[in-house]
């Protein structure tokens, strides 16, 4: 019989994935999931729908997922990394995508912000 991971099993991994992965992409300002897993609604064969926003990075958008190891995640999984200013943009231009970005991501990690007086 074939066995797919729960939401529970892919929550607790993505728990432990997380910071092991933040600590290995320090331009990391938020990390978190969306789609079917964050929706509730996942079910066998249902992969992971991973979103990073990072402080730059000169790679083109479709190749910046590479740097990033999902082979611990118990589920496969996709990931899109957004740099802020297009994360920015992103949320400015309230397109569908945006908009569901918005209403589903769950995230993993978001970065203090930095006091105003710098410290």
């Amino acid at each position: 019989m074939f066995k797919w991971p729960s939401r529970a099993e892919v929550a607790r991994a993505l728990a432990s994935w997380a910071p092991a992965v933040v600590a290995l992409q320090p331009a990391t300002l938020r990390l978190g999931y969306f789609g079917s897993y964050a929706r509730g609604d996942w079910g066998v064969g249902s992969d992971l729908d991973l979103v990073a926003v990072v402080q730059s990075n000169d790679k083109p958008f479709e190749l910046r997922a590479a740097d990033w190891d999902l082979s611990l995640l118990p589920v496969p999984a996709e990931l899109l990394v957004y740099t802020q200013d297009e994360w920015q943009r992103l949320e400015r231009e309230k397109g569908r995508f945006a908009t569901t970005l918005a209403c589903e991501t769950e995230w993993l990690y978001v970065r203090p912000a930095a006091h105003p007086s710098g410290t």
